[in-house]
């Protein structure tokens, strides 16, 4: 049987962790307010369904692994004092994993968005 106290609890302390990485994290806030912008821009071309789900999978990518880095930032500086330089490789990866999905999904955004704009400014 499922526990809905738990159910509701679950829900509150994830919405938490996004509360406190939105407060603290100023390249999620960044990534945030991207993907609003780009959810107006859904709104504003004729998009086809297809387009717009892999527009919702890249944003749902891009902001699972910032919260993901902020999580694995926030333990592994638990480990800084005695690892340092170990410590600064593992965070330029988990940087680099965010900066690839950012990227990638900036290119495929503009794939997607490109004969729109095109038309939009002829």
């Amino acid at each position: 049987m499922m526990n809905l106290h738990r159910l509701k609890q679950s829900f509150k302390d994830a919405l938490r962790g996004v509360k406190y990485v939105f407060a603290n994290e100023q390249n999620f806030r960044v990534q945030v307010y991207l993907a609003v912008l780009v959810l107006a821009m859904i709104w504003l071309f004729n998009l086809r369904n297809a387009e717009i789900v892999v527009i919702l999978l890249l944003i749902t990518i891009v902001l699972i692994l910032e919260l993901l880095n902020s999580a694995l930032e926030k333990f592994v500086d638990l480990l800084k004092p005695r690892l340092s330089f170990q410590i600064e490789i593992i965070k330029d990866i988990m940087a680099a994993m965010v900066f690839l999905a950012s990227f990638s999904a900036l290119l495929i955004g503009l794939v997607i968005f490109w004969p729109h704009f095109l038309v939009l400014f002829k």
